[in-house]
């Protein structure tokens, strides 16, 4: 189990690191054009968007830095309940704009952040 999760969080950790790093980077008008997908940033101001992105890249390096570092690994699932809330979100935006192609997926990272979360507070909870 303890295997699993720390696979887990290292995919949802580049996954966001990238996704975040790209919010950041690339301005809002380009994220929209890129593909049909990121249809949703139009929902958003550019702040917000940024925003997301520094949450997504501060939750990446959450999920993996505390443990390894063995400073303050209870930060491990609160970073991954922050994801949790973020991917929440990302699914009802969904569904408001009625993008149940690509809900799957949102679906898809909500639940792999929430067992690195139940994992972590759980069963795996890091003790020291």
């Amino acid at each position: 189990m303890n295997l699993a999760l720390w696979i887990v969080a290292g995919l949802l950790a580049v996954v966001y690191l990238f996704a975040g790093s790209g919010k950041l980077i690339v301005s809002k008008e380009k994220i929209s054009a890129m593909s049909s997908g990121a249809r949703w940033v139009d929902d958003f101001s550019a702040g917000a968007v940024k925003t997301i992105g520094a949450l997504e890249v501060l939750a990446a390096v959450g999920l993996i830095l505390p443990a390894v570092l063995g400073i303050a690994p209870v930060l491990v699932p609160l970073a991954a309940l922050g994801l949790v809330m973020i991917m929440t979100g990302a699914v009802i935006t969904r569904i408001r704009r009625r993008e149940f192609t690509y809900l799957v997926v949102d679906l898809f990272y909500l639940a792999l952040a929430g067992f690195v979360a139940w994992g972590r507070l759980g069963p795996e909870a890091f003790i020291g």
